[in-house]
């Protein structure tokens, strides 16, 4: 669906309720947060679907925005969400139901909604929100914050390879409408738990080079966790820190999983596409940056991405 036909379908529907995926990040909580701000501007009911895995970092933005415990949606929208396997414990009910619409940016993703709005080419899903809130009418300040949110941690606070010119025209016009950018940046990319610095001091300390430094990959174990006195919410986009080291082109986190098996996060800046490694795995997501979950401990999972990535460099 297009974006004029997008907003056309969200006139004419009412009573929904917004999924977002697992281990959110601030795109699509940011776009939750600001769709549900749009609708209820135009007079409909609408939720989002709570679960547990929110950190301390985005749950201003869900404040008065959760579905009370009972709620039955008619439609039934997600935001950012590429694949069935990132649906949450709460929004797998939801997706065996059927999801009547999808807003998404990543390539990967697999059309597994009744209707799907997506644009690829957008650094985050919420500049794709934002052009179909504005065919709803006004973006308010309301709507603008967690939109701002959504944009500016999709793209690193403008600094990813994935921001756009647009990127930038999308940010400046949230702006225009009064929101004080500065202590969402401050909050977003300028403040670390001390317990996030000794994840980085021991990351530092343990991760592996390979070719040179070009490829670093980072295990995050369950007890490294515990030796930093980290938890979920010091670990927000830890995936982007190796890449901050000189020489560096592609770099891997690799968390272990309390439940079993891993979850890796690619990041690459040399040309070598993240989505098609990942995808050798189950993953998917954008060429820059993309995630899979595999079975297996943490050196398998090494193993296995390592292997991963040279099958894709020599275009196998």
């Amino acid at each position: 669906m297009t974006v004029r036909e997008t907003a056309a379908f969200l006139r004419q529907h009412d009573n929904y309720l917004i999924l977002t995926h697992k281990r959110p990040d601030g795109d699509t909580i940011g776009c939750a947060a600001a769709l549900c701000e749009g609708l209820r501007a135009l007079g409909r009911t609408a939720w989002i679907c709570p679960h547990a895995e929110e950190t301390h970092l985005f749950t201003p933005y869900l404040e008065g925005r959760l579905a009370p415990e009972g709620y039955v949606p008619e439609t039934v929208v997600s935001v950012d969400i590429a694949a069935r396997s990132l649906f949450t414990k709460a929004g797998e009910p939801w997706l065996a139901r059927g999801i009547d619409l999808a807003i998404d940016h990543h390539p990967s993703q697999e059309f597994f909604a009744r209707e799907t709005c997506l644009d690829a080419g957008r650094a985050a899903c919420g500049e794709l929100m934002y052009d179909i809130l504005r065919q709803l009418g006004p973006v308010t300040a309301d709507i603008a914050l967690p939109l701002y949110v959504a944009v500016s941690t999709d793209c690193g606070c403008f600094v990813y390879g994935n921001t756009s010119a647009d990127t930038h025209r999308v940010a400046a016009a949230l702006m225009d409408t009064g929101i004080d950018v500065f202590p969402l940046n401050k909050r977003h990319f300028r403040t670390k738990s001390w317990a996030r610095l000794q994840v980085e001091r021991l990351l530092t300390e343990r991760m592996h080079r390979y070719e040179d430094g070009k490829i670093a990959v980072a295990p995050v174990s369950l007890s490294l966790m515990d030796e930093a006195g980290a938890t979920e919410e010091d670990m927000e986009d830890i995936a982007a820190f190796l890449g901050q080291i000189e020489g560096v082109e592609t770099s891997v986190t690799i968390r272990e999983l309390a439940e079993g098996g891993c979850k890796l996060s690619v990041r690459t800046s040399g040309g070598l596409n993240a989505t098609k490694v990942c995808a050798r795995l189950g993953g998917g997501g954008h060429a820059a940056a993309a995630g899979c979950t595999v079975s297996g401990t943490l050196a398998e999972a090494e193993a296995a991405i390592l292997d991963a990535i040279r099958q894709v460099e020599a275009g196998a």
